[in-house]
């Protein structure tokens, strides 16, 4: 009888920057793509590092997020909001959930609000260059625009953004450092569907509850996590992508500056190429799941019960289907990437993150020609303790 090889220690070694995965992907997709890995807690899991075997996990029923969300998951990085929003539901009630909500975020929805977006762009713009050259990206438009799409969507007033952002900035921190704080961020949700309930408008959230009461078997903490949910995934990725991606162009000056942002195919490719390219995250491993019954991925067969954390770092570097994975390369057709997940939790907002990042992209490559880091890189800080990498400001310079 062969013995089973030792678990791998995981995470993983750490990347030696934060513009690859960590290289052990690299060895593992091409002898072990579907390895046994040791978690900190001791506990075992699946990693699933190769392209197809990421997406099989995203799109296979078998492979569920509500048998992984619960309070025995094998990775704690959203705490109880994994639980109970729809990046914690599986099918039917999953399909129910993302039914009340997709209309707001459909690509024809999505375009009749390029318009209002590209203005409002525009106006971050000017305060942008009014305040500089140099001046803080995060704090001019890439920390505002995102928040204020979505609380658009959301009919939050102006005077309550701010607000509502520091309860989004909580939700994704360190549920186990400090369970406090997002805890009372997702009270602050309630309170405020709460008022919704009571002084309905024209506006997502009031949608939604309303979808909501109709159904006996639709929970308030379910509402408040879903809500809260739709929430942080509709400005939190979208602000630190932006951050990204101008730290990845200015590491490429070359391609930076055969990128016109008057050219709106060039720029949606851009977007594609930079969303597949960026770490996001420290460890490429979000949202695990846990099989259902006995399912083989990737020549390796799991038992039912089994932990899968499906790293999209890797799979998005995968030669074999990006051919010069590790190289940026902006004008990159065939670009099915997995930075917006894929399958039934195929991120909601996505395509209003895309018509975003491209307004956001296009409009500063337009507008401030020579666009370029005012700081060296080493001077740039990340805050501590949260999922993802987000940038405590971004000082940029252009040419006047």
């Amino acid at each position: 009888m062969t013995q089973e090889p030792p678990a791998i220690p995981y995470p993983l070694a750490p990347a030696p920057t934060i513009y690859h995965p960590s290289p052990d992907y690299t060895r593992m997709r091409e002898t072990c793509p579907v390895a046994r890995v040791e978690l900190p807690d001791g506990a075992c899991a699946y990693l699933a590092t190769r392209h197809a075997d990421v997406r099989r996990v995203f799109t296979d029923q078998r492979f569920s997020r509500a048998a992984a969300a619960g309070p025995n998951r094998p990775t704690r990085e959203l705490g109880s909001l994994a639980e109970d929003s729809l990046i914690g539901m599986d099918p039917p009630r999953h399909t129910t959930m993302r039914r009340a909500v997709s209309h707001a975020f459909t690509v024809r929805r999505v375009e009749e609000l390029r318009p209002q977006v590209a203005a409002l762009v525009d106006r971050m713009i000017d305060d942008l260059e009014a305040a500089g050259p140099p001046a803080d990206l995060i704090t001019h438009l890439s920390g505002p625009l995102p928040i204020s799409v979505i609380s658009t969507l959301f009919g939050i007033p102006d005077r309550d953004r701010e607000r509502v952002r520091r309860w989004s900035d909580a939700l994704v921190g360190d549920w186990d450092a400090d369970p406090d704080a997002p805890r009372a961020a997702l009270e602050a949700f309630r309170e405020l569907i709460d008022q919704r309930r009571r002084e309905p408008g024209d506006d997502l959230m009031s949608a939604l509850i309303a979808v909501w009461d109709e159904h006996d078997d639709l929970t308030e903490r379910e509402l408040v996590s879903v809500t809260a949910g739709i929430f942080v995934g509709g400005h939190e990725t979208t602000t630190n992508q932006l951050n990204l991606f101008l730290l990845v162009l200015a590491r490429h000056p070359e391609q930076l500056a055969g990128l016109r942002g008057d050219d709106p195919v060039a720029v949606a490719r851009a977007v594609e190429e930079l969303s597949r390219f960026i770490q996001l995250g420290d460890n490429g491993v979000l949202l695990p799941r846990v099989t259902t019954e006995e399912v083989e991925l990737g020549g390796v067969r799991l038992p039912a019960g089994a932990a899968v954390l499906p790293a999209i770092a890797s799979a998005n570097r995968d030669a074999a289907v990006f051919p010069g994975a590790d190289t940026l390369d902006l004008t990159r057709v065939h670009n099915p990437h997995l930075a917006f997940g894929a399958g039934p939790h195929h991120c909601l907002g996505a395509a209003l993150a895309r018509m975003e990042l491209q307004e956001a992209l296009g409009a500063l490559l337009r507008r401030l020609p020579g666009l370029r880091l005012a700081v060296d890189e080493s001077e740039l800080r990340f805050r501590p303790g949260l999922v993802v990498r987000s940038l405590e400001s971004l000082p940029v310079t252009w040419d006047r």
